[in-house]
């Protein structure tokens, strides 16, 4: 990819507690890839801030505690409906995930799943993501 510029994004680690150890809410693409919660900065508002407004909106995030910094990252290729492919820095957030909803402004366009997270290391397809995933087990 070189010579073409980076574009940036912000993600979000959702995470919460279980019986069965820490698990992570993956989202589909409308690619039909397993993610986190994706999208791009926006003026006006911090990163930490447009991660948790990309949890509500793509996986019903209701509530939760956002870190204040990226607990990391990794750059994957956007792809666009034009056919254009453009290497993606995505600074990924945590948020500790208090509640989640049926109801959120995405919820007929995207599958969403709670999984382990060496499961969800198995799902993702995008290698960065994957080894951000493997880091936190």
């Amino acid at each position: 990819m070189p010579g073409r510029k980076t574009i940036l994004q912000v993600g979000a680690l959702c995470l919460r507690d279980s019986d069965a150890g820490q698990k992570v809410m993956l989202v589909k693409s409308s690619r039909g890839r397993w993610i986190v919660p994706k999208g791009w900065p926006e003026d006006g508002h911090t990163d930490a801030e447009m991660a948790r407004l990309e949890a509500w909106e793509e996986a019903g995030i209701a509530k939760g505690k956002v870190s204040k910094a990226p607990i990391g990252g990794y750059v994957t290729e956007k792809r666009f409906d034009d056919g254009r492919r453009v290497p993606c820095h995505v600074s990924v957030y945590r948020i500790d995930v208090r509640k989640t909803v049926k109801d959120y402004p995405e919820a007929g366009l995207r599958k969403r799943k709670w999984m382990t997270l060496k499961k969800a290391a198995k799902k993702v397809n995008d290698p960065g993501l994957r080894d951000l995933l493997i880091a936190l087990r």
